[in-house]
């Protein structure tokens, strides 16, 4: 076969080769992009997959926890709760008057609509109820949560504590090591405020945040807290541009949604109680 005929032959097979090749890279990509963003929760051997809207309402419940000082348990049954009252979204609509994660009545004396519908209020109202229950921090979950809710079904609490327990744990720093969280969140971060994350930050969980151009540092004070930081800003990627977030040598990249080791410690100099945060 002449040359030049087989140099016809080959050209048009490698246009449709390279085509294909990149068909199937632009698939994947796209896949990517538009796949359902979730974040993942690890712990026991269990999963709980949410969405990153209910990832954050189960991080500020949790974070409120942590700010008051209370045990896991006692994020246990408040996610357990919320879990059952409003599937860790923040409803604006309800049986009677109720709103919000806990499906707090207002004409019940837990605040007005626009408190109870407020994540950070609402935990901290149900947590005030919780502590004033006899032996909350022994009882069984769903009849702890009962006496503070009053619901109408009483043991449907009792559904969801295992979800309640592994969100707990996570989100409260029991489970370290960047494997308990997974957020995938798909799409590129616009544009966040480092200023906004420390604001957010201070109000939940407590803490102190010094915003650094596109940074913030947070000190937690004990490596479980710092855990517990990271989490909460995992959790709250989604809603607040956040793109990278870095503690004891572990960093979770908002591009591949996984933890990874650290290239090296960056702003947080080696400080097993520092959280890096960054946004986009």
């Amino acid at each position: 076969m002449p040359r030049s005929t087989v140099s016809r032959l080959l050209v048009p097979a490698l246009v449709v080769g390279l085509t294909a090749t990149g068909a199937v890279l632009g698939t994947r990509w796209a896949a990517a992009e538009l796949a359902p963003a979730r974040c993942t929760f690890s712990a026991a051997d269990r999963e709980v997959r949410l969405t990153p809207e209910q990832a954050a309402n189960a991080a500020t419940i949790a974070a409120v926890a942590v700010r008051r000082g209370l045990p896991p348990r006692a994020a246990t049954i408040a996610l357990a709760t919320a879990i059952q009252e409003s599937k860790l979204r923040n409803l604006r609509y309800g049986d009677a008057d109720s709103q919000g994660l806990f499906q707090q009545r207002p004409s019940q004396g837990w605040g007005t609509v626009e408190q109870v519908t407020d994540p950070v209020y609402a935990s901290d109202a149900f947590y005030d109820a919780l502590v004033e229950v006899r032996g909350w921090d022994e009882g069984v979950v769903t009849e702890v949560a009962q006496e503070v809710q009053r619901s109408a079904f009483p043991d449907a609490y009792a559904d969801h504590e295992w979800e309640g327990r592994v969100l707990a744990s996570v989100l409260t720093g029991q489970e370290g090591a960047g494997t308990a969280l997974d957020c995938r969140l798909g799409g590129r971060a616009g544009t966040g405020s480092a200023q906004e994350v420390a604001d957010k930050a201070a109000a939940q969980l407590g803490l102190t945040g010094r915003p650094d151009g596109r940074l913030v540092l947070l000190e937690a004070g004990d490596p479980a807290r710092a855990w517990a930081a990271a989490t909460w800003a995992v959790s709250h990627a989604q809603a607040e541009e956040i793109v990278r977030v870095q503690v004891q040598g572990r960093v979770w990249d908002r591009a591949s949604g996984t933890w990874s080791d650290a290239d090296d410690d960056g702003a947080a100099n080696g400080s097993p109680t520092t959280v890096v945060v960054e946004v986009g």
